[in-house]
């Protein structure tokens, strides 16, 4: 695939694809046991990792031997764990993406906040929305170039 392809390929997956999904899992209130005591009640751990586990099967789908499985053990949060398998002389790939983030913070500027995802040009704010809450998800674009 040449370069202008690849990168008109990789453009409509980041904005028509990727970022609806940050979005939505931006909105979820989700955070770590740390500073949400009540998380195991509350649900939006179980709505973080429900909403990358259909994310990530569906694009697992064009990958042949590629497997996630979610591993949920008492009073612990949930781990997803994706192998994707290499080619025989090379090892597989493991990712184990957090789901979880830190406590919201104090300070947005106007119009912005921890839990709305607001899209600012090729910036998106909300708590999550940069940080370790997507390894799911290909690198940015500016990491394509």
């Amino acid at each position: 695939m040449d370069s202008p392809s690849l990168t008109a390929f990789l453009t409509t997956l980041w904005d028509g694809d990727i970022v609806p999904a940050l979005c939505d899992y931006i909105r979820i209130p989700n955070q770590s046991p740390a500073f949400d005591p009540g998380w195991q009640g509350n649900g939006h751990m179980d709505r973080a990792v429900a909403l990358f586990e259909a994310w990530a099967r569906q694009k697992l789908t064009s990958l042949p031997g590629a497997t996630l499985e979610v591993v949920r053990l008492p009073n612990r949060t949930p781990l997803i764990f994706i192998e994707v398998p290499g080619a025989a002389s090379e090892p597989s790939l493991t990712v184990r993406p957090p789901v979880d983030n830190a406590a919201e913070m104090k300070g947005w500027s106007e119009g912005l906040g921890p839990w709305e995802p607001v899209l600012k040009g090729d910036k998106l704010y909300g708590r999550g929305g940069a940080d370790d809450g997507y390894p799911c998800s290909p690198p940015c674009r500016r990491c394509w170039r």
